[in-house]
């Protein structure tokens, strides 16, 4: 996975699973890839070492990629997405079926 592809997949992560992070967590996120603070800036910020934030960043990645792995909100949600699109495109009411099906 590209760098720019990766931290588009972990925003939309974010968006799903920010309510199961603790708030210094969501601090540590906002300021590295909403705000793009470096490691540093946000170390300097936090009164931390550039380190410690950098651990952090690798906690709630894995956080994140865990919770998407058991939950599969996400990839749910590309689906749903995906069999709309497809239902408005087509007309083919049969495919309601899979759209229900995919919370079951």
């Amino acid at each position: 996975m590209e760098a720019f592809e990766k931290k588009a997949y972990l925003n939309r992560l974010f968006d799903k699973y920010r309510n199961l992070l603790t708030d210094k967590q969501v601090s540590y996120f906002e300021y590295y890839f909403y705000d793009d603070y470096s490691l540093q800036e946000i170390a300097d910020i936090l009164n931390v070492s550039r380190n410690a934030v950098h651990d952090q960043l690798k906690k709630v990645e894995s956080h994140l990629f865990d919770y998407e792995e058991k939950l599969r909100l996400l990839a749910k949600a590309d689906q749903r997405q995906a069999l709309i699109n497809e239902i408005k495109s087509s007309k083919d009411l049969a495919l309601l079926d899979d759209l229900g099906k995919l919370d079951e």
